[in-house]
């Protein structure tokens, strides 16, 4: 298969994780307004920890849809693309995991962990992996950014559940205890 045929073959897949990804993007600015009008409010400490790196995903995955599925000469040059948002991605989780750490209000637990820190790194370096196999291995390496792709929707989604629940749920109980 050529090249463009083998990113074409694909175009389905990234429409749809691409356009999930950007409405996902403007619900979690409807997770954010909940935040504001919630009567605890948070520092930007935990907006920077928890909040802005699930709009970054999000935006991740829109962008690596976007680059995989524009009309490109060579693969090469794709790979390049990805492999800088692989290795953007990589640095990125870990200002994140210091970000978290450095939180007053709110002590990440390990589920936390998991889903703000360990499965985003993973993702990323998937991502990076992807688009280092991708000019040899072509069919494995799309089918490792496509799990990449999936994987930051999925930790999208939860991530944004996990802050309405927290907001609705454990804020109140909390603010219930110190009554």
């Amino acid at each position: 298969m050529l090249e463009h045929d083998t990113l074409l073959a694909w175009e389905n897949f990234y429409i749809i994780v691409g356009s999930s990804a950007g409405a996902l993007t403007g619900l979690q600015f409807v997770v954010m307004a909940l935040v504001a009008e919630s009567d605890t409010r948070t520092d930007t400490g935990e907006v920077d920890a928890f909040g802005t790196p699930t709009i970054v995903h999000f935006c991740a995955v829109l962008l690596v849809s976007a680059i995989l599925s524009a009309p490109w000469p060579r693969l090469w040059q794709v790979a390049t693309a990805v492999e800088i948002c692989g290795v953007l991605g990589i640095a990125y989780t870990l200002i994140v995991i210091r970000r978290t750490r450095r939180t007053k209000n709110y002590t990440a637990e390990l589920e936390d962990w998991i889903w703000h820190a360990v499965l985003p790194l993973l993702g990323y370096l998937t991502l990076f992996g992807g688009a280092v196999a991708l000019p040899l291995r072509t069919v494995p390496a799309l089918f490792g950014i496509g799990v990449f792709s999936l994987l930051l929707l999925f930790v999208g989604i939860h991530n944004a559940w996990d802050t309405v629940t927290y907001i609705t749920v454990g804020m109140k109980e909390s603010q219930s205890r110190r009554s």
